[in-house]
């Protein structure tokens, strides 16, 4: 049993591996620092998430995030003939900040109230061989894929190589060797990428491998995955011919991934092409990629913005909730996050989503979500100086929707 839990004992768990076994893919060495029972970053118990912590996410910055995703699975439940139940499965939870928003909204849904069944697995829970099979409803994701550990490949004397991690003088170093998998090159053939000498990128077989088994799990229905990433051809090109792999630590980004093992992230843009191309194998078909900026701003996330001027606000609880808002939409930030819908069983449904004139939505007279005290302010952790007493925000956000 795992009992090792100082900071320098993942690192000398990947170089004992390293020793017995020889030289391991990346893929092997980010599964170890970011998974690895008691000690990865993911599974350390360290809340990672906030002004503390090494990153914000969507749930986090506020709760109109997911009033907007319970609008829309409202509307998935509607197209599929409202089943029940209507299953969503939310993958890589966290501490579900999600589903308690989702959850929250709820009431003001009421005739999608007592059809939903909503459940969550952790990623380590998300193994395929644990997925709930024969659903009818949504797998959801946020920020999942871009966490499964994933290869890295270069071009040299025109050869595809992969890159591994192996040891010298007792420290970790990089080498080069040929490919581990002929499951690399068969996934740039099938996302159709050529890459050019010198290019040093990502190849997530994980995800291919998550998006078939979620396709199989899926009886009829859809999946709905927000990350940060891009269609295959604009993720291997030029401008990112260095690949796209960072690991974040307090708020800052670095490309030293041998630094700081189990308590930084690594992670890599997601590419979304993959996850298409083999959800068309496994018969899923693709709706739609967005922005989370377009998607949000369909589902009526600006006129909500527009309402909280007429709710009665401070000034302060005003300016908080509407610069949160206002994160989820910003451009060079998390609205540049992709939003990919696909859909099994269905035959081209229409969803708002992903076209604002799909339907009609009464989203004006809808109640808008406020901060609470289990989100982070974002306003305040930017501008401490702007903000009010800890007490005056919880004592004014108590209760409401």
């Amino acid at each position: 049993m795992l009992r090792k839990t100082q900071s320098g004992d993942l690192e000398e768990l990947i170089k004992e591996r390293i020793k017995r076994e020889g030289k391991i893919t990346f893929a092997t060495f980010m599964e170890m620092a970011l998974y690895t029972p008691s000690v990865g970053y993911y599974t350390s118990g360290i809340e990672r998430v906030g002004a503390q912590g090494d990153f914000y996410t969507s749930p986090s910055t506020h709760p109109a995030f997911g009033a907007l995703i319970a609008l829309q699975l409202e509307e998935m439940w509607g197209v599929l003939g409202r089943p029940q139940p209507f299953t969503v499965v939310e993958m890589g939870a966290g501490k579900g900040l999600l589903r308690q928003d989702v959850l929250g909204y709820l009431p003001h849904l009421s005739a999608f109230t007592n059809s939903l069944d909503y459940q969550t697995l952790e990623r380590e829970g998300a193994s395929l061989s644990r997925l709930p099979l024969g659903v009818t409803g949504c797998f959801l994701s946020n920020e999942l894929v871009d966490a499964f550990p994933t290869h890295r490949v270069t071009c040299q004397g025109g050869e595809l190589k992969e890159i591994y991690v192996d040891l010298e003088d007792d420290s970790l170093v990089e080498v080069v060797d040929k490919p581990s998998s002929v499951e690399i090159k068969e996934y740039l053939r099938r996302v159709n990428v050529k890459l050019e000498e010198g290019w040093q990128v990502e190849v997530n077989l994980e995800a291919t491998r998550w998006i078939a088994g979620v396709a199989q799990a899926l009886a009829k229905g859809f999946i709905l995955t927000i990350d940060y990433g891009y269609p295959a051809h604009q993720l291997y090109s030029t401008q990112r011919r260095q690949g796209t792999l960072l690991c974040y630590h307090r708020h800052m980004a670095n490309s030293d991934f041998y630094r700081r093992i189990g308590h930084q992230d690594i992670t890599a843009h997601v590419d979304f092409t993959s996850l298409v191309v083999t959800g068309q194998e496994h018969g899923v078909c693709c709706l739609g990629f967005v922005s989370q900026r377009r998607f949000l701003t369909n589902l009526g996330l600006i006129s909500m913005m527009k309402e909280l001027a007429y709710m009665g606000l401070k000034q302060k609880e005003y300016d908080a909730n509407h610069f949160a808002m206002g994160e989820l939409l910003r451009p060079e930030g998390m609205g540049n996050f992709g939003v990919l819908i696909q859909a099994k069983e269905l035959e081209d449904p229409r969803l708002t989503g992903l076209n604002s004139s799909a339907v009609k939505r009464e989203s004006d007279h809808l109640p808008v979500p406020l901060l609470t005290i289990d989100h982070i302010s974002l306003l305040k952790a930017k501008y401490p100086q702007h903000f009010w007493e800890e007490d005056d925000f919880n004592s004014s956000t108590q209760g409401r929707a």
